[in-house]
């Protein structure tokens, strides 16, 4: 398996989204942040400080962040965790679920007109789904 960043824990609350997880697969060495890629322009990157610890890392952003770009009714945004140089891509790969997609949800937060909610892929990424207007 690639190396990746391991979800553990996913908290959307009080408006951030808080995450837990784990580096898998290389050292964990330097200095990383967490980054939030819009799918459908991937050259705006909102980017946070990530906490780390042996492999262990924790990060959390503000939802008020995504209010600030040019929005359609739905957006959708990739989580990764990067030192610079490498970008992995943050999900949950080392369980026995599959499909999580259809099996864990979490709950949505709203800020003005703009609703956040944490979900996963198809292939168990982790990804935010902003909904906007009529799309609420």
């Amino acid at each position: 398996m690639k190396p990746h960043a391991e979800i553990d824990q996913v908290w959307p609350r009080d408006g951030h989204i808080r995450l837990v997880g784990h580096v898998h697969g290389m050292p964990a060495e330097g200095d990383w942040r967490m980054l939030v890629v819009r799918r459908a322009r991937p050259d705006q990157r909102l980017e946070y400080p990530a906490r780390v610890q042996g492999t262990r890392f924790e990060s959390e952003l503000p939802i008020t962040d995504l209010l600030a770009s040019e929005r359609a009714a739905l957006e959708e945004w990739d989580i990764h965790l990067t030192d610079g140089e490498v970008e992995l891509r943050a999900g949950r790969q080392l369980d026995d679920i599959r499909g999580k997609k259809k099996i864990m949800v979490f709950p949505q937060q709203r800020v003005q007109d703009l609703s956040v909610r944490p979900y996963y892929t198809v292939k168990d990424n982790l990804s935010l789904e902003c909904r906007t207007g009529a799309a609420l």
